[in-house]
């Protein structure tokens, strides 16, 4: 029983002035949350109906100089108001990165005279504004400006350019963009060739008149031009031709031998074999062969941008761990263009996609890269087993970030990091739903072959999962429970608790497939051929030196740490990524030098000393580490079915 007190007591005061405060913060909170809620685009919501009328782009694509592209659309419209979208969320980036601070110079107008447009408060990406009574049709004029650094790489240089169309177009809001038709053209430089999977309806001079395409063809499909040009057809007699469109940086670039020809022949029959159908009328690998133009690897439905070094012809035997874009990017055809996860699935180019299952998308996409690589012969059988063992290492090694992160987890990265360079990425963790993935798919088909006594395989998923509706290239999404119903259609097994435990969990057990496929993992002293070749020529950073699995951390050719493995030796010892090696042991540093003082300390109790350069300080750390340099390798498990040699063996 509670004591009542008089109403004008000090207590009741209290409470008074309590109560008031308390509706007065209510209040406040109140009117915080409405305009939290408020704080919402006016952009209109896409709607699954025809645009009317066709939307004409011109783009001036012939400023190599300056990198500019000259950009003129005339837009059917009603009198009223109006959004133009500039695509945000660009597919194939699985993030919001569509380079919208590259626009310049935008001006509206119609009949002649100028209309006012106002950027969306909330978005970026849309502008608005009012057409005038008696308006059919307004004429939108901007420049892309594609001008980078030499480090990132450029869109257009003098001999050759990269032109994606998301990069220079404005589309209306409120429409699907498969219902907003396109006519696009594009000016050349004087005497350039593309390459691209529009189809040409006419040429004057310099200018490419494209045939009428829906938005969403469009954006998909991007453009490749040069001064010297090549194209190669790589499946005589098809029933739907499959190109390789070459730029390159000097004509020398373009040559081909008949054993390379022969290879790259060969993905398309492999690939081909083993998801049982296709879904183009035209396959064009569009593919730079440049040291200017960006380096490249980017998925379409008909076709995909591919750029590597100049020489990646010229100097075939000494790049094999590049070999594996054009396989990784053509299977995209099919994993992820045609069938596609339905949280990836947009109505636009401004709707934000869900990047859950990239585990699948990008992860099998990368196992079937590797493997279609060494069906197809741009890989020997060592070359790929080296290939695996690097990635293998990785995650046993080199990947403690799955301590605190899940697979599945990794696959917000695209929005996350945007790829930017990390200082722990072991730690951190980047995209690891790729090569992850890879390796939990190298067990699920090592499970399907031991549940059907060799009888099934992942290639009888592939066909059945993403070989559906031959010839059609209409988007057929799938969730998790179509990926676990297709895998039961294959052997029966409880393959979501399966795949939960590797995606959805901490620490993951991804190293099962290399025992299950008859191999295990191996470290020596010595490098492979692969690894001496990746190293000096891989993305994203070239003349790595590849200490990750020993003391703990790679170099680059400047004398940089470019990475340090979380908790390693290197690591304990206070290393931090960025940090200039300016000695070792007494020494001026160079990689040979800390590789004779790892073999050395092997056989010593003393810790290697390495003096430090960083944020303009110097100082002397001591890495107690023993075991000598390790480099990755794969050896057979006697007495068990060689599953891996299998897997890469060509289908006929």
């Amino acid at each position: 029983m509670s004591r009542v007190r008089p109403a004008g007591s000090p207590v009741a005061a209290c409470r008074k002035f309590s109560c008031l405060a308390l509706a007065v913060a209510a209040a406040l909170a109140a009117g915080a949350v409405t305009a939290q809620q408020a704080r919402t685009d006016d952009v209109p919501p896409p709607q699954d109906t025809p645009y009317v009328g066709t939307v004409g782009l011109h783009v001036d694509a012939s400023d190599t100089a300056q990198g500019i592209f000259r950009v003129h659309e005339t837009i059917p419209v009603k009198p009223g108001a109006l959004t133009l979208l500039y695509p945000q969320w660009i597919p194939g980036d699985h993030s919001p990165t569509g380079p919208v601070a590259m626009l310049a110079g935008l001006s509206l107008s119609a009949n002649g005279k100028p209309i006012a447009w106002k950027r969306d408060k909330y978005n970026v990406y849309a502008f608005h504004l009012d057409v005038p009574a008696g308006v059919s049709s307004i004429d939108a004029a901007f420049q892309y400006l594609s001008g980078r650094t030499d480090s990132e790489g450029f869109d257009i240089t003098d001999r050759m350019m990269d032109m994606e169309w998301s990069k220079v177009a404005l589309y209306p809001a409120g429409y699907y963009t498969r219902g907003i038709t396109f006519a696009p053209s594009m000016k050349l430089p004087h005497g350039w060739q593309l390459g691209t999977a529009l189809e040409t309806a006419s040429k004057s001079g310099d200018t490419v008149t494209f045939k009428p395409v829906t938005f969403n063809n469009l954006v998909d499909s991007p453009v490749y031009a040069g001064q010297y040009f090549k194209r190669v057809e790589l499946n005589p007699g098809g029933d739907a031709p499959v190109y390789l469109d070459l730029v390159a940086d000097a004509p020398k670039y373009l040559e081909m031998t008949p054993e390379q020809l022969k290879v790259h022949r060969a993905l398309v029959t492999q690939a081909v074999s083993l998801f049982g159908s296709h879904h183009y009328d035209h396959y064009d690998f569009l593919f730079s062969l440049s040291d200017q133009l960006g380096g490249n690897g980017t998925e379409h439905h008909q076709s995909s941008e591919d750029g590597l070094g100049s020489d990646y012809f010229a100097g075939w035997n000494d790049a094999a761990p590049e070999r594996d874009l054009l396989a990784h990017e053509y299977a995209h055809s099919w994993n992820g263009k045609f069938r596609r996860p339905a949280d990836l699935w947009t109505p636009n180019f401004n709707v934000p996609m869900g990047d859950s299952l990239l585990w699948v998308y990008e992860g099998q996409t990368q196992y079937w890269g590797f493997v279609l690589t060494a069906r197809a012969g741009m890989w020997s059988p060592q070359q790929f087993r080296d290939a695996l063992a690097m990635v293998a290492a990785n995650y046993e090694r080199n990947r403690e970030g799955f301590q605190w992160r899940t697979l599945e987890d990794t696959t917000n990265d695209p929005t996350i990091a945007r790829r930017s360079s990390l200082p722990y990425r072991s730690w951190q963790m980047s995209e690891d739903y790729y090569s992850g993935g890879q390796m939990m798919w190298l067990e699920v088909d090592a499970k399907l072959r031991a549940l059907t006594h060799d009888q099934k395989s992942l290639d009888d998923f592939a066909r059945a999962f993403f070989g559906v509706d031959n010839g059609s290239y209409v988007t057929k999404t799938y969730t998790f429970d179509d990926v676990v119903a297709a895998l039961n259609g294959v052997a029966a097994y409880d393959w979501a608790s399966f795949l939960r435990a590797r995606v959805d969990a901490i620490n993951p057990p991804l190293q099962n497939g290399l025992a299950a496929t008859g191999w295990k993992l191996v470290y020596t002293d010595k490098e492979s051929e692969y690894e001496k070749q990746y190293n000096s020529r891989s993305e994203p950073s070239r003349h790595l030196y590849n200490f990750a699995w020993s003391i703990g951390l790679t170099m680059n050719d400047k004398d940089q740490v470019n990475d340090v493995r979380w908790n390693g030796p290197a690591f304990k010892a206070g290393v931090s990524t960025g940090a200039t090696v300016v000695a070792v042991n007494g020494q001026n540093y160079s990689s040979d030098v800390l590789k004779d003082a790892i073999t050395a300390a092997k056989d010593s109790k003393a810790p290697i000393q390495l003096l430090l350069k960083y944020q303009g300080s110097y100082r002397t750390v001591s890495v107690d580490y023993h075991g000598g340099l390790q480099y990755p390798h794969l050896v057979r498990v006697e007495g068990t079915p060689d599953y891996l040699s299998e897997i890469i063996a060509p289908r006929k």
